[in-house]
């Protein structure tokens, strides 16, 4: 474990295109040390070494969030190689179709709806794997990217094995994340771990939204700067719990106050990813 990094340390998910690769660029000019996550080797690797070449640092760890055990691994490789986590960025997600064609249903390697299992399921999993670095590190911050694109949860049919729709999926994992955003800020509130998740900007120009067969109407950049302002904003110290449209405070699907819900989808999402048996490390 490095122990002489002086440098503040960031995980982004999902960064070695896109948003995400925008927003590692953006804190590696900031002086973080930027963990770069994907499932592209080459593609993470190409980023580190522009970064470094600019005078930044930058490692990357790879890991396909469609598997729990590699989210697991990812979180081994994080608490091995680094003392501290002053930042944690869930941006790693699938999108709601291919080439403008409804998505077939298709499941993870767990076995779960593939949508709900990498955009929801392996960032809960994985911070609450990593929450004990982040806890010891505060000052410290979560952010969740999540979507304006949310919709209710039927617990019934939460793996949407009837009436499938890409859509739908996608919706359903996106206010999972605001739902667990809540939570867990109410969770550490006070203990020096802020919270918070927001829609960074609406059919940016990423891969994802291309890969929908939708006409981009935002830049990345403007996405970018949403998600950093979450992450750096001085005058958001403190601010935790809360959901952003952009770069303003805004209300999420009613379902995401919905207490009874959050403990339903707390008490699965424990159950799902193992973690009401095996915990991990304790805070």
């Amino acid at each position: 474990m490095t122990t002489s990094e002086s440098r503040k340390i960031a995980l982004i998910t999902g960064s070695t295109d896109g948003l995400g690769r925008a927003v590692a660029r953006g804190l590696a000019a900031s002086g973080f040390l930027v963990l770069i996550h994907g499932r592209d080797a080459q593609r993470g690797e190409a980023l580190v070494r522009e970064i470094c070449a600019q005078g930044g640092a930058a490692r990357f760890h790879r890991a396909d969030f469609a598997s729990l055990g590699e989210v697991r691994a990812l979180a081994d490789a994080v608490r091995r190689d680094h003392d501290h986590l002053h930042l944690l960025i869930n941006n790693a997600g699938i999108g709601t179709g291919d080439g403008g064609r409804p998505a077939p249903r298709q499941t993870s390697a767990d076995g779960y709806e593939l949508r709900f299992a990498v955009n929801y399921l392996a960032g809960y999993l994985l911070t609450r794997l990593l929450l004990p670095m982040l806890v010891r590190s505060a000052p410290a911050r979560i952010v969740n990217v999540a979507s304006a694109g949310q919709y209710p949860l039927d617990f019934d049919n939460l793996m949407l094995t009837r009436a499938y729709s890409g859509m739908r999926a996608y919706a359903q994992s996106k206010l999972a994340q605001v739902m667990f955003t809540f939570d867990l800020a109410a969770q550490l509130r006070g203990g020096g771990v802020t919270v918070n998740c927001l829609h960074p900007a609406t059919y940016m120009n990423t891969t994802m939204v291309r890969a929908a067969g939708v006409e981009p109407t935002s830049s990345v950049e403007e996405g970018a700067a949403a998600v950093t302002n979450l992450a750096l904003s001085r005058e958001l110290e403190g601010h935790t719990g809360e959901y952003f449209d952009g770069l303003r405070a805004a209300r999420a699907n009613a379902q995401a106050y919905d207490a009874q819900a959050r403990r339903r989808l707390a008490a699965l999402s424990a159950r799902l990813t193992g973690l009401d048996q095996h915990p991990g490390p304790a805070t």
